[in-house]
């Protein structure tokens, strides 16, 4: 799990996000490292965690979504060099709205039980 955590947080750095775009190496890199050494520990760990250790995860990764959100709505300078300023306010948006989504999802856990619906 740390294994995805690391690699998730890389990819959100405006550096890497600009390096990706321009070296093709970097990009290949990218979609494998996300695939490889992100997704496939995902995909083991997440069964074997309890139910708190998942929704603290989730927790987590709403508070950085909502953070790099906040960072690229609110900076005053354009953070990567190949994405215009619109593009990184979409992107914010895109981040905020994930956070809420993650929100939503953890607060529909806390008042609906899933065992009653299986």
């Amino acid at each position: 799990m740390l294994l995805f955590l690391i690699v998730l947080l890389y990819w959100m750095l405006p550096r890497t996000m600009d390096q990706a775009l321009e070296s093709m190496s970097m990009e290949i890199f990218k979609f494998i490292s996300l695939a490889f050494l992100g997704g496939v520990p995902l995909r083991d760990s997440w069964r074997k965690f309890s139910k708190a250790k998942k929704n603290g995860i989730l927790l987590f990764l709403m508070a950085v979504f909502a953070g790099m959100g906040l960072l690229y709505l609110l900076s005053p300078v354009q953070l990567c060099n190949n994405y215009l300023r619109i593009e990184q306010i979409t992107l914010g948006w895109g981040f905020m709205i994930t956070a809420a989504c993650i929100c939503v999802y953890l607060l529909q856990l806390l008042f609906i039980n899933p065992d009653e619906y299986e």
